[in-house]
């Protein structure tokens, strides 16, 4: 048989039996006179089980391992990670389909923040500030989008456990009566400081206002660098960008004094 008569033979493609050739896992045929080779029924069987290593999920290199183990104790130690393997990704698979089918069911009935896709659990809390906005008798402050852009951006970057713990801290602080209308109360008088600057009469009012919000267990116990402004981190950096210099006085004074409530 020339290449291309056992790779259709077999199923593959003649520039994947040539490939196998160039990585030694296919030994060279005889060749004929002319030079093109020629293929026996021998290496179309080794071939196809080639191929069908390869269609279990096995990388090239493993396929090498197996066929040079004649006694086969190599295939089973390979299958049997393999399987392994196979069954972690099921897992993963599954939880990713779950929280899929989550999104998808708050997408068709319109639920979906902007801010998505989110965890189930932050999407709640998203359901929740946008029930208390609808109460408001104009349009939604702006330090509130913002608010749910830096919780999105949170639950992507810290670890799982840390995001959970905040966002468990955070939705037990919303279920308290009138507490997510105080927060509302925050973000409105927080907009009005967007062109004030850092010595505003109105900062400290304003910061003992959103303190009382703050749950004990979300203020950071390590202040340092708070001052430190756009360039004190990259988190750091984000989190102040768009802050007017009330703004960021607000939010600094804030968490000192929630962190000396802690204390």
């Amino acid at each position: 048989m020339r290449i291309g008569e056992i790779a259709g033979l077999v199923g593959v493609t003649a520039r994947a039996v040539r490939h196998y050739h160039h990585i030694g896992l296919l030994p060279e045929p005889r060749r004929r006179a002319n030079g093109y080779r020629d293929y026996s029924l021998r290496d179309a069987v080794l071939l196809a089980r080639v191929r069908r290593l390869t269609e279990l999920g096995l990388g090239l290199d493993e396929v090498r391992d197996v066929l040079a183990d004649d006694a086969g104790r190599e295939l089973v130690d390979v299958l049997e990670e393999l399987d392994a393997d196979l069954a972690r990704q099921q897992e993963e698979i599954g939880a990713r389909r779950e929280r899929l089918g989550v999104l998808l069911e708050q997408a068709r009935a319109g639920r979906l923040p902007v801010e998505g896709p989110v965890s189930p659990g932050l999407a709640e809390l998203f359901g929740e500030m946008a029930t208390a906005s609808a109460a408001l008798p104009g349009p939604e402050p702006a330090m509130a989008a913002r608010d749910r852009e830096v919780l999105a951006l949170l639950e992507t970057v810290v670890p799982e456990a840390e995001g959970a713990r905040l966002l468990g801290s955070l939705r037990e602080m919303a279920r308290a009566p009138g507490a997510m209308e105080r927060a509302y109360e925050v973000y409105a008088r927080l907009d009005a400081l967007a062109d004030a600057p850092a010595d505003d009469v109105r900062v400290e009012e304003t910061a003992r206002a959103l303190a009382g919000l703050l749950p004990d267990d979300v203020v950071p116990h390590d202040l340092d660098g708070l001052d430190d402004g756009p360039d004190g981190g990259a988190f750091t950096g984000v989190f102040f960008a768009d802050f007017s210099p009330a703004q960021a006085e607000v939010v600094r004074r804030a968490l000192r004094i929630a962190a000396e409530r802690a204390r």
